[in-house]
């Protein structure tokens, strides 16, 4: 038992941390509230800092099955349709971080993921297994959940999202952040797409109170259209009011994302009619994480959007729950390793080095990605501001050393 852990949430972060500790010797019990392992959503976007860590593990070909590895990121006046700025990816990106930048579907990185950690017998998935509670001894944790069944193991990890039950029992009831931004997500057939529009690159559409993103996943084959507006589901935009925030994909009406969108230059407005359909998200998330207690507390932790979700402007999600895999993996592995190896008294300490390692770096993604949602969609004075700077500063204002140089190798 003091080599086997209990994770809530069968998601991209709990399949990488599974991964994770199992390749670091370390048996799982990972608990899935859904009757079959799968992911929802559209595309989304790794680094290479997150990239870097799926080499690690060994994972570099089925990535390049799946995804698609854009040559630039270019950014444009979502009503003007002139470039504002360009960040160059590809060969180049590579050459800076030693590893690419990738674009990818969510379900195909979810499945990436799942291959690699049913090749490791330790990982047991326990699916429609919704964790109720836990109680915490001075040796292990008791899980109980819905159905009745319970499980055990010398830690627990809330892999569990956004909404997490892990995440409220550590830290008390608290709500979620409503950011007042609206997520139409969708998804469109390279051939639908105009010839001249079918870039290989990601491309960030800026407007006041709005932005669109798109870019190719599935080697090329398919597009990813995200177009962000201000507004509240349900009030002119998706379901009725009162619709579940909790739901991922409310149907979307193609009228509401136009109103909210206003007179768009021609190829952003082509872009987004070659998309057949369309499904909504609100966007939430809570405040930027305040310290390693929001992280860790004796022998549970949180991971990946349990601990520090993320709004999308910096296109690190998915990325992050990546680095707290890796990170709490490492911290294993050299537990094993060191004279006594690992035992059940070791978990608190490790998770609380783990803490320490992800928390402040967890923080400034949150607050970047924040600020980058006020930069994207700014008006006067300021996106007078914001075209200037892109057009002096070039590159150096769209890339992220700081970020893509990562995940740093944990402390002590």
């Amino acid at each position: 038992m003091t080599q086997h852990v209990v994770i809530a949430g069968g998601g991209i972060g709990g399949l990488a941390c599974a991964l994770a500790l199992a390749r670091a010797g370390v048996s799982v019990d990972l608990l899935e509230q859904a009757g079959a392992l799968g992911e929802v959503g559209a595309g989304l976007q790794l680094g290479p800092n997150a990239v870097r860590v799926l080499d690690e593990w060994g994972l570099m070909a089925p990535l390049h099955v799946r995804a698609a590895f854009p040559e630039d990121l270019r950014v444009r006046d979502a009503h003007g349709g002139q470039t504002l700025g360009l960040l160059r990816l590809g060969a180049v990106i590579r050459a800076r971080y030693g590893q690419p930048y990738a674009t990818i579907h969510r379900a195909d990185l979810h499945g990436l993921l799942l291959e690699a950690v049913q090749r490791h017998s330790g990982v047991r998935v326990q699916l429609g297994a919704r964790l109720s509670a836990y109680e915490a001894t001075a040796s292990s944790v008791h899980v109980t959940c819905e159905d009745g069944s319970l499980f055990q193991g010398a830690a627990l990890i809330g892999a569990d999202g956004l909404w997490s039950r892990v995440r409220t029992q550590v830290l008390g009831a608290q709500p979620v952040r409503l950011s007042g931004h609206l997520a139409y997500r969708g998804m469109v057939p390279a051939e639908r797409v105009p010839a001249a529009l079918r870039s290989s690159g990601v491309v960030a559409w800026l407007g006041p109170k709005l932005h669109v993103v798109q870019y190719p996943v599935k080697r090329g084959h398919w597009f990813n259209v995200v177009a962000v507006v201000h507004g509240v589901l349900g009030q002119g935009h998706g379901g009725p009011p009162g619709s579940d925030p909790q739901s991922w994909g409310h149907e979307a009406r193609w009228n509401d994302l136009q109103r909210s969108l206003g007179a768009v230059c021609p190829d952003l407005q082509a872009m987004l009619a070659a998309v057949g359909e369309w499904k909504l998200w609100a966007l939430n998330d809570r405040p930027p994480m305040a310290g390693a207690h929001e992280q860790a507390q004796g022998r549970v932790a949180l991971l990946g959007d349990a601990a520090h979700p993320l709004r999308p402007y910096l296109a690190q999600g998915a990325a992050m729950a990546i680095e707290d895999a890796w990170t709490l993996g490492r911290l294993v592995q050299g537990q094993r390793q060191a004279p006594g190896g690992l035992d059940a008294s070791h978990w608190p300490d490790l998770f609380a080095r783990f803490a320490h390692t992800r928390w402040a770096r967890n923080a400034m993604v949150q607050n970047r990605s924040a600020r980058n949602g006020t930069i994207f969609h700014a008006s006067g004075a300021l996106r007078l501001a914001r075209n200037a700077a892109m057009a002096l500063l070039g590159e150096s204002l769209l890339d992220n050393p700081w970020l893509y140089s990562g995940p740093p190798e944990p402390g002590a």
